[in-house]
């Protein structure tokens, strides 16, 4: 078992016996896999008896494990003010991957063309929760104070005219105008001391807490988690020529994982009919009425969110027939065999011995990978999909699919690292009625991410959203691998790409309109 922290938890030695005792009443996997995330720990490969009564699970301690989220009550929300604990889980993830996996001469160098070098992330992080906590709290920012002129915000240019994009900080030009690390890291120690005195005030009644120091709080906290995917998808394009696996992790045993995974059934049908159907998106959560006499102090059970989420709409949904499971990479393999111009995926690499997939580990091969999700560009699945005479689905219709088949975290769905790589997707079995995971990716649509009606934009972080409704970026649903679990099981979360972006971890699944007798 390698090293790293185990977690307090109320889990006890007999709760532990109980998952291969063969006993009344066995634990699920999905609520084994709960158990040992609650207590800081990880299976790294579990083995199952010929009848399925015993299970044999093989654990690590690692150095970043995030437990499930508490339940929601009336009375408390996981998505409000986050707790000390949950920044320093997201705080050992982001040193684990910035200074665990990045090798000093990588610092300034960039994996992708479309980003900045590496050591931008590592100053933007401390800097951006600096200046939204110097806002919020009308105090002076932390010094060095130019670190605003570098680090304030990264990049995301058009992909076929990377000339045109948002407001952004102006980088140094050469590597030795640059900040060093060193004074990058002593930066960071300064800005997470500062909160801790934060949430210290609040504790005390020092300062009071009101919904727009919250809303600041689980912005902030977030924003970090959304980094942490960005640069990891960003770093495995380097991944075998540079970038580290991550360390505190074992390597998975891929021939054992590839043998369990060629064994698992598929759905009796490849597809599912959902609809007709009312679907709610969002949530009712307005920045503009933090201020609000009547709603300024209410923080206890609201769920903070981005301001692409609210408020909260009802829309129809017609019937349609939905493919159980995401476009693998088989699948994809096939396609991409007799339509080149496609495009290799960003997340594969061709060398001597052929196509591989990109692991954070190194480069797997097809056979290993195959029952995977493949994650591409929406260009490039929708291209798949038309050839399958079906199209991707829209943000109402997957939100439907999920809210009916999607099991989360709690169910066991492959987020929070509980792997660093993606798992063939589990759902569409008859015996959890269809229910099961996408494999830990997110998953596009076709609907285009744009303004609509009472969206109130943010000004904690003003252009967040509003930037990128320019016809390009696509609604993306689901979470990744490396999804953090507030992200995750936040229901009313949208993420968003370019639909000719390659490399984030995105997949889909194929829909076919069902017509009208």
């Amino acid at each position: 078992m390698s090293s790293g922290r185990l977690r307090e938890t109320s889990a006890s030695i007999d709760d532990f016996v109980q998952l291969h005792d063969g006993k009344a009443n066995p634990v699920t996997p999905s609520e084994a896999l709960n158990m040992f995330s609650a207590s800081g720990l990880r299976s790294v490969y579990s083995v199952y008896s010929a009848d399925g009564s015993l299970t044999l699970h093989c654990l690590e301690c690692p150095q970043v494990s995030f437990p499930p989220l508490p339940l929601t009550s009336p009375s408390f929300s996981p998505f409000g003010v986050p707790t000390v604990d949950e920044w320093r889980d997201l705080w050992a993830a982001w040193d684990l991957v910035t200074l665990g996996m990045i090798p000093q001469e990588m610092l300034h160098q960039k994996p992708i063309d479309l980003r900045h070098k590496c050591l931008f992330y590592i100053g933007h992080i401390p800097t951006f929760l600096d200046m939204l906590m110097s806002k919020a709290l009308k105090e002076p920012n932390t010094e060095p104070k130019n670190f605003t002129l570098i680090f304030e915000r990264g990049i995301d240019p058009h992909v076929d005219d990377p000339e045109h994009c948002h407001g952004h900080s102006e980088v140094p030009e050469k590597d030795e105008e640059w900040p060093s690390l060193g004074s990058i890291l002593a930066f960071r120690d300064r800005v997470r001391t500062r909160l801790l005195k934060l949430y210290s005030d609040l504790r005390n009644g020092s300062r009071k807490l009101n919904r727009h120091i919250a809303r600041m709080l689980a912005m902030t906290h977030e924003h970090e988690g959304w980094h942490v995917e960005t640069l990891l998808y960003m770093l495995i394009q380097r991944a075998g020529t540079g970038t580290l696996p991550p360390p505190g992790f074992a390597v998975p045993h891929w021939e054992a994982l590839a043998e369990q995974w060629d064994a698992i059934a598929p759905p009796n049908t490849p597809t599912i009919t959902i609809g007709p159907a009312r679907v709610t998106l969002g949530h009712d959560d307005c920045e503009g009425d933090d201020f609000s006499s009547d709603v300024a102090e209410i923080i206890d059970g609201h769920a903070f969110g981005w301001d692409n989420e609210s408020p909260a709409r009802v829309v129809e949904v017609k019937q349609v027939k939905m493919e159980w499971r995401p476009v693998t990479n088989a699948e994809f393999f096939t396609f991409y065999k007799d339509r080149k111009e496609a495009g290799l995926p960003a997340s594969w690499i061709e060398d001597e011995d052929g196509i591989k997939v990109r692991t954070v580990y190194g480069p797997v091969s097809m056979a290993i990978a195959q029952h995977w999700p493949v994650l591409t560009s929406y260009d490039a699945l929708l291209a798949y999909a038309t050839s399958k005479g079906g199209r991707l689905p829209t943000e109402p219709e997957l939100r439907l699919f999920f809210d009916i088949y999607g099991v989360g975290h709690w169910g066991g769905a492959n987020v929070g690292f509980r792997n660093w790589h993606p798992v063939p997707a589990t759902t569409g079995p008859e015996e959890f009625g269809g229910r099961g995971s996408n494999g830990g990716i997110w998953e596009w649509t076709s609907t285009l991410f744009s303004n609509h009606e009472g969206l109130f934009p943010t000004d904690h972080f003003p252009g967040y959203s509003t930037d990128f409704f320019d016809g390009k970026h696509h609604v993306v649903l689901g979470a990744s691998y490396a999804t953090i679990p507030r992200l995750a099981e936040r229901r009313t979360v949208r993420n968003f790409y370019q639909h000719n972006y390659p490399y984030a971890w995105v997949g889909a699944r194929v829909v076919y309109d069902v017509l009208d007798v």
